[in-house]
């Protein structure tokens, strides 16, 4: 089930940020996040008071987390986007992770599949979302789903300096 985040959930969320970033530091992954940096605790706890938060919970554990709002980052006014729209109208879509013990299963396309039908109930017209340039696998992913890439911009994003910030679109 996926369903807004609470205050309660967030040590679950930032324990799934640090598995990530601990698989990365061995070499098991490629994200581009630096520990300490982004994602952290406060990415959580921030989104989930602003309630943009959402969680997948499942048998009372956190399988997989995302936040979900309008915010476009700085990086995006340099895409090459194919579907222009009025911000209200731009559903985001930031730092989708799952638990990585559960990889593998559907879960980051069933949250993204969730992420749209969010953003229609919303009246957005078209879906934005990034990744860095290091991460194939999410590029692959979104990719497989109907993105298209809008471009590729370099810059410093989320405090992690030299970022290949890949900026993707999909109109609803």
């Amino acid at each position: 089930m996926i369903r807004k985040a609470t205050k309660k959930d967030v040590p679950a969320v930032a324990e799934i940020y640090e598995k990530i970033l601990a698989r990365e530091a061995e070499g098991l992954c490629v994200t581009g996040w630096l520990p300490g940096v982004y994602p952290v605790r406060d990415t959580a706890r921030e989104a989930a008071e602003r309630e943009e938060l959402f969680v997948w919970e499942e048998d009372g554990g956190i399988l997989a987390a995302a936040i979900l709002n309008k915010r476009q980052a700085d990086g995006y006014g340099s895409g090459a986007w194919a579907f222009p729209a009025p911000e209200d109208r731009v559903m985001v879509l930031h730092t989708l992770v799952v638990e990585p013990d559960r990889g593998g299963r559907g879960l980051g396309r069933s949250f993204v599949a969730y992420y749209e039908d969010y953003a229609r109930q919303q009246g957005c017209a078209v879906l934005r979302m990034d990744t860095n340039a290091r991460n194939r696998r999410a590029r692959e992913l979104y990719r497989s789903l109907g993105y298209r890439e809008a471009g590729i911009v370099p810059c410093a994003f989320n405090g992690i300096p030299d970022v290949e910030l890949v900026l993707l679109e999909k109109k609803l």
